[in-house]
């Protein structure tokens, strides 16, 4: 590929969001539709509702989304997700949680409170970043804490809910890696070059989390 035949000091774009879609939004979305069956119900997810909406489809019964600020007229739920009583116990049939624990400090407590949000059974669907340059936007604004391995993921998890009720996957590659930090578009690499897995180039780290009964 002719772009990384270059000596660059900085990337073609920032996150691709002038060239097309972003390389990791491929393996998130690819991670939602895989397990769409989850995304039923009432459904939480942070920030906006857009991939409640396009993986959840009819079996949506009800829609919330989650804010830190007041600043989102589409946020229903508004505040700190570390904080108690933010989030309602016992509630949701499906959390979505893509790209939001690098924004929190406190991982521990935001991840508690996502599984007492949870109906007993319910999923949380978590996606976080492994391989990544900083977010600048969320630096500026509450921080950019984290980056994760699956390792690391499963460990927080399992300190929360039994091992059996987690199940982790990553994505991405050497390739996929580097064209993700240059700024390059899912378009500018083949299907082949972003589904092969390395796990030791993890771009994208998700999970599928199950509340237990107990």
């Amino acid at each position: 590929m002719r772009f990384f035949l270059r000596r660059r000091l900085k990337p073609y774009s920032v996150f691709a969001l002038d060239r097309g879609k972003p390389i990791d939004r491929y393996y998130i979305e690819n991670f939602l539709n895989k397990n769409k069956s989850h995304i039923k119900g009432h459904v939480l997810e942070v920030a906006e509702n857009t991939y409640t909406l396009k993986f959840g489809d009819s079996e949506v019964e009800k829609s919330d989304i989650l804010h830190l600020t007041q600043d989102n007229p589409n946020a229903t739920i508004v505040g700190d997700i570390t904080k108690k009583n933010i989030l309602p116990e016992n509630t949701f049939d499906c959390f979505i949680m893509t790209q939001t624990l690098l924004v929190v400090y406190d991982i521990k407590s935001a991840i508690k409170n996502s599984i007492k949000a949870l109906k007993t059974g319910g999923v949380l669907l978590v996606t976080v970043p492994g391989i990544s340059q900083i977010s600048r936007y969320d630096m500026d604004r509450w921080g950019d804490y984290w980056r994760f391995t699956d390792l690391s993921l499963r460990r927080l998890f399992e300190e929360v809910v039994p091992p059996e009720n987690i199940e982790i996957e990553v994505y991405g590659n050497v390739l996929s890696a580097v064209a993700f930090l240059y700024g390059l578009a899912q378009h500018e690499l083949t299907k082949k070059e972003l589904d092969y897995e390395d796990k030791d180039y993890q771009v994208i780290i998700a999970a599928v989390i199950r509340k237990p009964k107990s």
